[in-house]
């Protein structure tokens, strides 16, 4: 019904922001890890929306990319999971950690939202198991880059990833070291792997 809100960010409240569009001050709720991503109060912003119905209620939940706002339709389809759960795993993971959580088998990194036990956490992972891959947390900007089902920049990435998870670091760790490398296109695994590992000394 309502594919996204554009206008300026007239405030941040907690999980909700409000957008000015055409006069009119729209209510959002959105994950903690939007709030991290947005502008500056009055600046422009555009979110992508959920709208759900309930008897008593409208309520609109957003994100900054259709990839989100789609994760987020596959959470609420979990048994168990509707859009305050699904919220609040978004608010703990990012979807990129969140996928690598799924495809890695890490219950414990979704157990991290509130509200949201082991036995929920696995169903998470059973369901979305066959929905998404690893490939589809490779960092955005090696995305896209070759029409081929995976480039060698993204093959870089996922075995880099994978290698961090096996000597012991999360999936979500993996990733965001993986996605903090400064010119990682360039790089083959091992060179990924080796300027990864560097992001975990202090």
């Amino acid at each position: 019904m309502i594919s996204y809100i554009k206008g300026t960010l007239a405030e941040v409240l907690g999980d909700t922001v409000v957008v000015e569009a055409g006069q009119v001050g729209v209510n959002i709720r959105v994950p903690l890890t939007v709030t991290e991503q947005l502008p500056r109060i009055g600046e422009e912003v555009l979110i992508y929306t959920y709208l759900r119905v309930s008897e008593d209620a409208l309520t609109l939940f957003g994100f900054l990319t259709r990839r989100d706002l789609d994760l987020f339709r596959r959470l609420i389809t979990v048994n168990g999971i509707g859009p305050k759960g699904a919220l609040g795993i978004l608010s703990v993971l990012s979807a990129d950690d969140l996928i690598l959580a799924v495809v890695t088998n890490d219950a414990k990194a979704i157990a991290r939202a509130p509200g949201i036990g082991p036995k929920t956490a696995q169903r998470v992972i059973l369901d979305l198991k066959d929905k998404v891959s690893l490939e589809d947390a490779v960092p955005a900007g090696m995305a896209g880059k070759a029409a081929a089902p995976v480039s060698a920049e993204r093959g870089a990435a996922m075995e880099a990833m994978e290698a961090l998870v096996q000597l012991g670091y999360s999936p979500a760790e993996a990733g965001k070291a993986v996605r903090s490398v400064g010119n990682a296109e360039n790089m083959d695994s091992e060179a990924l792997l080796k300027a990864a590992l560097k992001q975990f000394r202090f």
